[in-house]
């Protein structure tokens, strides 16, 4: 016998095609961005992901812009960050990441050792545990990142940096900012790596493509694969590295050449790392 649309399996209640119920309700208190939780954020267990298009692909990670609201209500706007599906990802840092971050069980070390699809899934997993970790670890701190809103799977759902009808803000190597602008980011995104180095990290992949610019200020992204510049032999070649690259951009368009080789020796400072 038909059901009440003509499609077998059809839940009345369900949110329409393409659309999910938030995830909000169903991830854990651990698996949630830092309290106190921001004002715009929609708890509601009634309220519905609608994916509103891909904005960015990457080797590692789809980004999709997400509305999610109260049906008949407008919602606010998301960053789904999702890592690839087990045949399709390319982790060009599988080994480094790996190397300070196995699991406990040695079935599923052997699987990511492998790359079985298994162990890929597993891969994928702790890249987005590891990029939520470190986006709560430096908003707790202060430092310009979105806020991450929750993490499930290989997702990882962050705040939506851009404008209110879901234009993304542009990335640091898109923009063409004047002399007083260009000692205005700097300034700020001195001050930011600063935070980090202050919490014993960098960035790790710090460039032009992974830092927004929103409101005239730095905001930085792609945050899997930071390092504990102690902890990790080569902590501090991949702090020297961030400098360095993210210098020449800055150098590159008028910025004293010696600003960035003043940078690295404050962060080592502030890292306690030795001269």
């Amino acid at each position: 016998m038909d059901d009440l649309d003509g499609r077998a399996g059809h839940d009345p209640d369900a949110p329409p095609e393409g659309d999910r119920w938030s995830t909000w309700p169903s991830v854990p208190a651990g698996a949630r961005g830092p309290r106190p939780w921001p004002p715009w954020l929609v708890t509601d267990a009634g309220a519905v992901d609608r994916d509103r298009g891909l904005l960015k692909t990457g080797k590692e990670a789809d980004v999709h812009l997400l509305e999610r609201g109260l049906p008949g209500r407008p919602g606010v706007l998301l960053a789904a960050k999702r890592y690839r599906d087990p045949a399709h990802r390319m982790f060009h840092r599988d080994a480094g990441y790996l190397e300070g971050r196995r699991v406990r069980r040695s079935r599923e070390t052997r699987a990511m050792a492998k790359r079985t699809a298994t162990g890929r899934a597993l891969i994928a997993g702790q890249w987005a545990d590891a990029e939520f970790a470190a986006l709560a670890r430096f908003h707790r701190a202060g430092a310009p990142v979105p806020y991450p809103v929750s993490v499930a799977g290989t997702e990882v759902l962050l705040e939506f940096v851009g404008t209110p009808d879901g234009v993304a803000a542009p990335r640091l190597a898109a923009t063409r900012p004047g002399p007083d602008e260009l000692a205005a980011l700097w300034g700020e995104l001195a001050g930011a790596l600063g935070l980090l180095a202050d919490l014993g990290y960098a960035h790790g992949d710090l460039s032009a493509y992974n830092v927004l610019v929103h409101g005239g200020r730095p905001v930085l992204i792609d945050l899997p694969q930071v390092v504990d510049v102690v902890g990790n032999p080569q902590g501090p070649a991949f702090l020297d590295r961030d400098v360095r690259r993210i210098g020449e951009w800055f150098t590159a368009r008028g910025l004293p050449p010696g600003a960035p080789e003043q940078l690295l020796a404050e962060l080592r400072e502030r890292a306690h790392l030795s001269p």
